[in-house]
């Protein structure tokens, strides 16, 4: 999306889809957001037809993800605080110091408590 008419064509195509709450874009990211209840094969298929190339934002928040500096996710085109969403950047069950750092979590509802 290089101008504004470009941005306009797009967002409006769109937001004329059904199910479709809010739709943002950030023509610095090249990044469009739609927020509702809609299938996003059908936003890709749309944001496609009107003649840009789309393609899903392969970027999550840096603390989503369980190892986000490891060679699959860390990205240096990422922008600040992303990284690349990768399925292969998580922790092995067996690994012990996973094993430490989940006991003393306080997302574990079973952990320890030192004071």
């Amino acid at each position: 999306m290089d101008c504004e008419g470009c941005e306009r064509k797009v967002k409006n195509s769109v937001s004329s889809m059904k199910g479709v709450r809010s739709v943002t874009v950030n023509r610095n990211q090249q990044k469009l957001t739609v927020t509702g209840y809609v299938d996003a094969n059908k936003v890709l298929k749309k944001v496609k037809s009107t003649g840009k190339r789309a393609e899903f934002w392969p970027y999550v928040p840096y603390n989503l993800v369980y190892y986000p500096y490891s060679s699959q996710a860390y990205d240096k085109r990422a922008p600040s605080g992303y990284v690349r969403n990768v399925e292969t950047a998580y922790p092995t069950p067996n690994r012990t110091d996973e094993k430490y750092t989940s006991l003393f979590s306080d997302d574990n509802p079973n952990a320890c408590t030192i004071m």
